[in-house]
């Protein structure tokens, strides 16, 4: 996905959060893949630290390819 947008604002400044996301929102390609964005206003505290076994607890699946890098995270369901 990333590659898609990236070439769909090639050449273009990005000077404000309105111009990225207007580009990011125009992004398709041609098998009909359509991205929508919109910003994210609220505030996040950064340094939060994990534990290694609450990483290790967290249903990644490596891929492949670069498997430290490529992976998914699948959806855990807490209902019972």
């Amino acid at each position: 996905m990333f590659s898609f947008i990236t070439m769909n604002w090639r050449g273009r400044p990005l000077t404000t959060y309105r111009t990225v996301i207007e580009l990011i929102g125009a992004t398709t390609t041609k098998t009909g893949l359509k991205i929508t964005a919109r910003r994210d206003t609220e505030w996040y505290p950064t340094g939060i630290k994990i534990t290694d076994a609450e990483l290790a607890a967290l249903p990644l699946r490596p891929h492949d390819f670069h498997g430290d890098w490529n992976y998914t995270l699948t959806a855990q369901s807490n209902l019972r």
